[in-house]
């Protein structure tokens, strides 16, 4: 990635919520030697300029990242993209979750390429959206805290009110499973690693 280009997104890594299912947050987990969300940062930080963590629990700060708090308090991650865009400093912001161990850095370099005017460009996987890996304008906030207000806090409910760019992942091997992988129950955790793909 090109370093103006580069330097002109901001990545936030939504790691605020309640992992009710989990029964622990899950970015913190050990997975493969090291904790879920560093997997992340080491694939996210070569295609951004700057990153930040987005959540509540100081354990994330000593990861060496800025870490912000959710402004808008238990609403999941509509809360969490609502504190990145009121934060962020740039045009383009890309945000993703806490719990996808298996994204690539290809694949989000190839994202943040992707040409468009658009307020949200995301990534469509086996016919559903994808709205924690993708890019979100920073010119959304008014609109997107107006809609919380309204009682919109479903991420499918909320992007779909925007100009909205879906990006079809079809047969692209950037995102051949176990790409779009969630750990978000025990179960998915034991899954993901025996997972022999990557």
């Amino acid at each position: 990635m090109p370093e103006d280009k580069k330097n002109r997104v901001t990545g936030y890594i939504l790691a605020g919520g309640k992992s009710s299912r989990m029964g622990t947050d899950k970015g913190l987990m050990m997975f493969r030697g090291r904790a879920i969300i560093q997997h992340i940062i080491e694939q996210l930080q070569p295609a951004v300029g700057e990153l930040v963590i987005v959540s509540d629990n100081p354990a994330y700060s000593g990861l060496g990242l800025e870490t912000i708090a959710d402004t808008i308090k238990d609403i999941g991650p509509a809360g969490g993209i609502s504190s990145a865009l009121s934060h962020s400093k740039t045009e383009k912001n890309f945000i993703l979750g806490c719990d996808t161990p298996f994204i690539r850095t290809a694949a989000i370099e190839f994202i943040i390429g992707q040409t468009s005017r658009a307020g949200i460009l995301l990534p469509v996987h086996e016919g559903r959206l994808e709205p924690l890996f993708g890019i979100y304008s920073k010119a959304c906030v008014t609109r997107w805290d107006e809609f919380i207000r309204q009682g919109f806090l479903k991420l499918h409910e909320l992007v779909t009110r925007f100009d909205l760019v879906r990006l079809e992942t079809g047969t692209n091997p950037l995102f051949s499973e176990p790409f779009f992988v969630n750990i978000n129950t025990p179960e998915d955790f034991e899954k993901a690693l025996i997972n022999t793909n990557l």
